[in-house]
């Protein structure tokens, strides 16, 4: 993951990944994790999604990870919220009613600061890294958040047409990367409407892992 490369992005509002409403796969399927009220949800490389808005209003409590600051300071504002912010170590923590949220790189983040959690939802991790990267992130989420329950949202389609990221993540690789630690479940897979950034046919699959 070069950290240029999504500052740059952000820089430039280049966020077509950013999308304007929570997204509608999680809205259907978030009670699939059986979850307590104020139950505790991870939202790795969280950027500033209307999801972490919609899950505060399911009465959960959200941790996210983001890179980039401007992304952090924008989920905040939107929301209305003024965090309390403090530095730990490379990251930066910051705070709000029923959020945290920890910005620098996620590999900087363990276990002990990231805290107890009941499930994980993963729209834009996963998808957004490169083959070796991949398994690097993989390994290390299950170890800060103790193999948690998740709700993980994929795109498959042909690569050769256009690269990513989003990255195609058919279901054998979403089989191979988890079937060691999880349960998967592929809960729905639908076209992606207009094709993925307009240029290529592709399913967007939402899977349970638990």
């Amino acid at each position: 993951m070069d950290p240029e490369f999504w500052h740059a992005r952000w820089a430039a509002g280049e966020i077509g990944f950013h999308e304007g409403e929570a997204n509608p796969l999680l809205q259907r399927y978030l009670s699939r994790l059986e979850l307590a009220p104020n139950s505790r949800i991870f939202v790795p490389l969280c950027g500033k999604t209307r999801d972490i808005a919609w899950l505060r209003q399911q009465g959960h409590r959200v941790v996210g990870a983001e890179l980039n600051q401007s992304a952090v300071e924008a989920l905040f504002a939107e929301m209305g919220i003024v965090p309390e912010i403090r530095s730990l170590g490379e990251l930066k923590h910051y705070r709000g009613p029923g959020l945290d949220i920890y910005q620098g790189d996620i590999f900087a983040l363990d276990k002990a600061t990231l805290g107890a959690v009941d499930a994980i939802y993963d729209r834009a991790a996963l998808v957004a890294l490169p083959e070796p990267l991949r398994r690097q992130y993989l390994q290390h989420l299950r170890v800060i958040s103790d193999s948690a329950p998740k709700l993980l949202i994929t795109f498959a389609y042909d690569q050769s047409q256009m690269d990513g990221p989003p990255f195609s993540i058919p279901e054998q690789a979403v089989t191979r990367y988890y079937s060691d630690h999880y349960r998967t479940t592929l809960l729905e897979s639908r076209p992606v409407a207009g094709g993925l950034k307009g240029q290529v046919d592709a399913q967007e699959a939402i899977w349970l892992l638990n």
